[in-house]
């Protein structure tokens, strides 16, 4: 039977939402024993708790009823294109040098043209319209002379910071460009433009003949460029999307009266082909847009694509076609958006090409079924067990990735204990894991590793073991000089000095988790020993001494304080003030 499920962690939030044709096989692919699943997929089911469904009465029904709850709940493991563009606008400044600019905001100064809801639009018509009247985009005054930029050099600009363009002449191009904008269409201002550069050569006017020959040359090679990218149907949305590995991007491509209007790309995790890709990703592309176009061009068929023709089509109010075009002009569409996807996935991966080259070793040197692409690394940091704290790091896609890090103070003992210290920390943090209540904690690390031996590692097994998880755990073993030498697991040292790159990741991860635990403990044992000294003072208790610091930011800057200044902190009496200059005054 058709219907939908919704997949719900500990606390209820409903983390991914799904439908099928037949609900019993596909909870059976999720949760039946030996599937192969994607690591999102064997992620978002080792975190689902509580598991729901909706029977429905067809497939379509199924259809629009996960839209819907999709669009409601926002679910984490779900495909979601959070479309953050707003409205932009372009503009034309008050200044007595107006500029054409881009913006994502109304004021009251100057004159705004839209609003646009793609930037590409703005982007590309502020772009060319400030080419073909070359108009400035740098942010001069043009009321006194100054030496011109490369864009006058090269052609690009009148440069009226020269003093090459009168101020009339300048407002008039600025008022050619406006209306270049409201139009829409070059072509409409060529005969007139024809017209005046005529006149001005038979005035002998040749310099401004010259403007406005340039200007039609640059009308006409636009126009040529929007040729290239028209198509004989007037509105339709184009998809393509390369992959690598477990990750894609997709492309598309918004035709609207035949020419290109909107051009984005999206980045998707943990789909490996184009069937499971489409099949989520057009449905919530769509979602809550009301520009469908009657046609849609994608480079691959999937599953489902009659039902969501069918479910567009009702949202359209007339038909829909997915098509997958073989040859002429619609195929070498589909080449050019392919071609845009597979360059920013590229980009993309080249950023994080030589990590993700990195991890892969590490995986293999660790024995590891996962490449480890999400790492914690914790560290315990204490002076004869005083101010006894631990640090925790992540490491995402073999770089530091600091809005996860997290510091804890240990609780349950008081004393010099590394292991016990360890072991408390893992605890918390696992607990903090199946509350779901903490973003960063929500999520189970690829791999955690220790600063320290064996021992470490010994003393946290059974604390992963507690929480019925399968976390790899090893630990970072340094020489006698403190520097990284190996990696230690319950069966024994690993050496890893013979890769260089591997060896130089952990180095980087076991210096950074050190330095981040231990400038921690510092940071606490120095204002504890600042507020022993002030608490030194009759009449400072630590409510006092701790605003004194929070004032004064130092001891230094509360010795170099004068009364006044110590009289200005809440709290803090004339007498207080003075006993506390003379105790400083006197040391």
């Amino acid at each position: 039977m058709p219907g939908v499920y919704i997949m719900k962690n500990k606390s209820g939030e409903i983390i991914y939402v799904g439908k099928a044709k037949a609900l019993k096989n596909r909870v059976t692919q999720y949760f039946g024993a030996g599937n192969q699943h994607t690591e999102k997929v064997k992620k978002m089911v080792s975190n689902v708790n509580d598991f729901e469904y909706i029977i429905c009465d067809s497939e379509f029904e199924a259809l629009v009823l996960e839209a819907s709850l999709i669009k409601q709940n926002q679910p984490k493991y779900n495909i979601l294109l959070k479309d953050d563009k707003g409205y932009h606008y372009i503009k034309i400044t008050d200044d007595k040098w107006k500029k054409i600019e881009i913006s994502n905001t109304v004021d009251n100064k100057g004159e705004y043209i839209g609003p646009y809801y793609s930037s590409y639009v703005v982007r590309d018509t502020v772009e060319y319209v400030n080419k073909i009247f070359k108009l400035p985009d740098c942010k001069r005054s043009f009321d006194k002379r100054t030496k011109p930029c490369l864009n006058y050099h090269i052609g690009k600009c009148f440069a009226p910071c020269k003093g090459n363009i009168s101020l009339k002449e300048y407002s008039d191009t600025v008022n050619d460009a406006v209306e270049f904008i409201k139009n829409g269409d070059g072509a409409k201002m060529l005969p007139e433009l024809e017209k005046n550069m005529q006149k001005a050569s038979d005035n002998l006017d040749f310099e401004y003949a010259a403007k406005l020959r340039d200007r039609i040359s640059a009308i006409k090679k636009l126009n040529e460029k929007q040729k290239v990218v028209m198509c004989s149907y007037k509105n339709q949305d184009v998809f393509s999307s390369a992959f690598l590995g477990e990750f894609s991007c997709v492309s598309v491509l918004n035709f609207r009266k035949g020419l290109l209007v909107d051009k984005n790309h999206y980045f998707v995790d943990g789909i490996v082909d184009k069937d499971t890709l489409y099949g989520e990703f057009i449905e919530q592309y769509y979602v809550d847009k009301t520009d469908i176009p009657p046609r849609i061009l994608i480079d691959g068929d999937f599953t489902g694509k009659e039902l969501m023709e069918a479910w567009l089509s009702e949202r359209l109010k007339k038909s829909v076609n997915i098509v997958i075009p073989k040859i002429g002009e619609q195929k070498e569409l589909i080449q050019m958006c392919l071609k845009n996807a597979a360059d920013n996935l590229s980009e993309r991966s080249k950023s994080g090409g030589r990590e993700m080259s990195v991890l892969n070793e590490l995986a293999k040197i660790l024995g590891l079924d996962v490449v480890p692409r999400y790492i914690e690394s914790y560290d315990i940091s204490h002076t004869a067990g005083e101010e006894n704290v631990a640090g925790m790091i992540v490491f995402k896609d073999g770089a530091p990735y600091r809005k996860s890090y997290r510091r804890f103070k240990i609780k349950s003992f008081n004393g010099a204990d590394d292991y016990r210290s360890m072991s408390e920390v893992m605890d918390r943090r696992l607990t903090e894991y199946e509350k779901q209540t903490d973003e960063v904690f929500s999520i189970l690390p690829d791999l955690i590793l220790l600063d320290g031996a064996v021992g470490q590692v010994n003393a946290v097994l059974p604390i992963i073991k507690k929480h019925n998880l399968s976390i790899p755990i090893f630990g970072m073993v340094k020489d006698t000089k403190h520097k990284t030498r190996a990696i230690a697991s319950n069966g024994g040292d690993i050496s890893i000095k013979s890769n260089r790159s591997a060896f130089t990741l952990i180095t980087k991860i076991q210096d950074e988790v050190h330095r981040f635990a231990i400038s921690y403990h510092r940071n606490l044992r120095s204002k504890k020993m600042l507020n022993s000294e002030l608490l030194q003072i009759e009449g400072i208790g630590e409510k006092k001494a701790k605003d004194l610091i929070l004032a004064f930011k130092t001891v230094e800057g509360i010795k170099k304080a004068t009364l006044n200044e110590l009289m200005t902190v809440k709290g803090i009496s004339e007498v207080n003030a003075k006993r506390i200059r003379e105790f400083f005054d006197l040391k």
